[in-house]
């Protein structure tokens, strides 16, 4: 197998802070596989919401080794990163100068002392930044080119160019085929680096992005890889064995980087893994202005937890690259926080707005610490809610939050508590207010037109009425158990109907009885908790044994279209999020995968797409998924998942086996890095594209 060989660097200097008086330096080498590129361009660059800065150039010596002196009064707000371009790799037979080679790496706004650019620095860079690269330019707004700097380190060790330490850790290296992936790009770059015959033609062949031309240099093969990544999946895994055969007589291949994949990939997305922070059982999860990632922890890690029996836990924050901000175990507690539900929200104010399960209550904690600004008990309005899910900020500061327990809807206008009211309540069948009626409300949102959308999870509606005056409601028919519900910009509400459209008399009948028949003979002989946890598995029953649920599209005059489906792909579908080319993504809870489908701007659509196909592949994205909850895109267009549960059968058993009796829940977050357009947050109101 061949070996990394090494080679002396210059000495490094020491980086103080940044400034603009100060002159700072990067030391380092080009190489690939082990083999150093003399003579190629190295540039340092200056990224920003403008057109990139030229920060210095220098050229590789025959070791590959090279020093850059960045410029004297540069804006130290932006990301540095540097390319590399040309050069011959030294040691590789028959080789000149190959025009073909582009390498990058992304160093963040204080750049270490050295770098070590190559072919995984450069998958690392490009997958990280994937909606911010043109070529060679790297621009975008401030938040999300931080972020996507931010998780480069995750991937690669920017010193050595080396494996970074998430991608290699226990909940990433032996649990998903993150880290396979991520060598085998490394080697497909290398192929056309090192000139093996016909690799750079044959890279840039399988490179080339639907009705686009084909790239010229390793640096844009990489980008249309990122951005497209299930188009022609198969055809550049078997460009691994036309590079690299296995030698005859031997096992493995011989190359620099393992392990590499033995099977084609459904599709080049790089995943990552995340836990700590208490975070255990997600419910809701929502992104921050700063890009932080916030969870509602349904249960306490650790807890004997099952669905019968539960230990209400806290909510959780993650900083943008994973790691967690919050306690570990608790999480962030007090204030009333006890199983915090779907809903978590953002004020402009700076405060976290949360609804609790097991609490019945509803909490705030500021933003920046933590620490509640709710009473210690919460907000339960003289102990009339019951298990709260869904909640939203509206524009105008107005909170709105939904009450499943008790099928009704809490008002909190401009924030302020002691002037909050409840409404939607029925009293003999019978609305209290005008027309407006919800049943087990789950998920809530508003649109441009300050019209508020709740789903009903306990049927197959979608009520929607104007904030302004709340009993001028209407009813909406969609799937059975609508649970989330997002608005893109147009003004069109997605609905994620967790059992969908059963297409059987007998799938019907078990969803009939189930939701409907079995929780009105449950009430008055049965604690509200029993009877909720009964409900709880009585869904599960039906989507694990009846695969299925679907996509709902409710245009602003009230028309439903579909429903969407991604042909099967979709199964119980939890989650939905809106990225900033209307683009939908929805988290499917029994099929472990995420699907993007075609919004209504079907021009960011591939090609021959119309509204509701599918972009992900045939199973949709998968690595490090269970049970999911929510999702989220963040401001470098990540998307955020939220695994909830795991072992089932022991969540769902009165007395579990001791052995499995606190794995109920997952504990686990996964990324999925730039695979969508960026769009801004905290979400108040519909999307926007950052």
């Amino acid at each position: 197998m061949r070996r990394f060989q090494r080679f002396t660097l210059a000495a490094s200097v020491s980086l103080t802070a940044l400034s603009a008086s100060a002159q700072e330096r990067i030391d380092g080498q080009v190489q690939v596989g082990g083999l150093p590129i003399s003579g190629a361009e190295v540039t340092a660059w200056l990224a920003s919401p403008d057109t990139p800065q030229r920060l210095a150039t220098a050229t590789t010596a025959e070791d590959g080794t090279y020093a850059l002196t960045l410029a004297e009064g540069r804006d130290d707000t932006g990301v540095v990163y540097v390319i590399a371009r040309g050069g011959a790799a030294q040691d590789a037979a028959g080789t000149g100068p190959n025009k073909a080679t582009a390498l990058m790496a992304t160093l963040g706004a204080k750049p270490p002392a050295r770098v070590t650019i190559n072919a995984l620095t450069t998958v690392a860079s490009v997958w990280t930044a994937a909606q911010f690269l043109d070529g060679s330019a790297l621009q975008g707004n401030a938040t999300g080119l931080g972020i996507a700097a931010g998780n480069v380190p995750n991937l690669v060790d920017l010193e050595s160019g080396g494996l970074g330490p998430v991608i290699v850790d226990p909940l990433n290296a032996p649990q998903t085929t993150t880290l396979a992936k991520f060598n085998t790009l490394g080697l497909l770059l290398s192929a056309c680096v090192t000139q093996i015959p016909d690799a750079c033609t044959r890279l840039f062949e399988a490179a080339t992005p639907p009705g686009g031309a084909a790239p010229t240099d390793t640096l844009q093969a990489a980008q249309n890889i990122a951005r497209h990544p299930a188009h022609n999946a198969a055809k550049l895994f078997g460009l691994l064995d036309k590079f690299y055969p296995v030698p005859e007589g031997k096992r493995y291949r011989d190359v620099a980087l393992i392990p590499y994949l033995f099977y084609p990939p459904s599709s080049w997305t790089l995943s990552l893994v995340y836990s700590g922070g208490g975070f255990f059982a997600v419910g809701g999860a929502a992104i921050d202005v700063e890009g932080n990632f916030w969870t509602n922890n349904n249960w306490l890690v650790g807890s004997q937890t099952t669905i019968f029996h539960q230990f209400g836990a806290g909510s959780g924050k993650f900083a943008p690259n994973g790691k967690p901000l919050s306690p570990a175990i608790t999480g962030f507690r007090g204030g009333g926080l006890d199983s915090p539900g779907w809903g978590v929200a953002f004020s402009a104010d700076d405060k976290v707005w949360l609804t609790n399960l097991i609490g019945s209550t509803i909490s705030v904690l500021d933003r920046k610490t933590g620490k509640p600004l709710s009473p210690e008990g919460g907000y339960d309005f003289d102990g009339k809610l019951g298990q709260m899910q869904g909640i939203l900020v509206a524009p105008n500061g107005d909170v709105w939050t939904v009450d499943n327990g008790n099928s009704q809807i809490v008002h909190i206008p401009g924030g302020d508590p002691s002037k909050g009211r409840i409404l939607g309540q029925t009293v003999d069948g019978k609305p209290v207010d005008g027309t407006l009626k919800v049943k087990s409300p789950f998920g809530i949102a508003i649109d441009q037109q300050d019209r508020i959308w709740i789903t009903n999870s306990g049927g197959d509606t979608v009520t929607r009425f104007p904030a302004s005056d709340p009993g001028k409601a209407e009813e909406i028919k969609v799937g059975f158990s609508p649970h989330a519900i997002a608005i893109d910009s147009q003004g069109n509400a997605w609905v994620g109907n967790l059992v969908g459209h059963p297409g059987t008399h007998e799938k019907l009948d078990l969803v009939q009885q189930t939701i409907k028949a079995k929780l009105e003979a449950r009430k008055g002989t049965m604690s509200a908790d029993d009877i909720a946890a009964h409900m709880w598995i009585d869904l599960w029953d039906i989507i694990s044994k009846y695969p299925g649920g679907d996509i709902s599209m409710i245009t602003p005059d009230g028309t439903v279209h579909g429903p969407f489906n991604a042909n099967g792909a979709i199964t119980g579908p939890w989650g939905v999020a809106i990225d900033g080319n209307d683009n939908i993504w929805v988290a499917s809870s029994t099929s472990h995968s995420v699907t993007q489908l075609c919004g209504v701007r079907t021009e960011t659509c591939p090609e021959g797409l119309t509204t509701g196909d599918a972009i992900t592949p045939a199973a949709g994205f998968i690595g490090g998924l269970e049970t999911v909850a929510p999702i989220a895109i963040d401001p470098a267009g990540n998307a955020w998942v939220g695994n909830g549960w795991s072992d089932t059968d022991a969540g769902f058993s009165q007395d579990p086996p001791e052995a499995q009796s606190t794995r109920f829940s997952a504990h686990t977050i996964v990324v999925f890095f730039g695979v969508a357009k960026p769009v801004k947050t905290p979400l108040i109101g519909p999307v926007e594209a950052q």
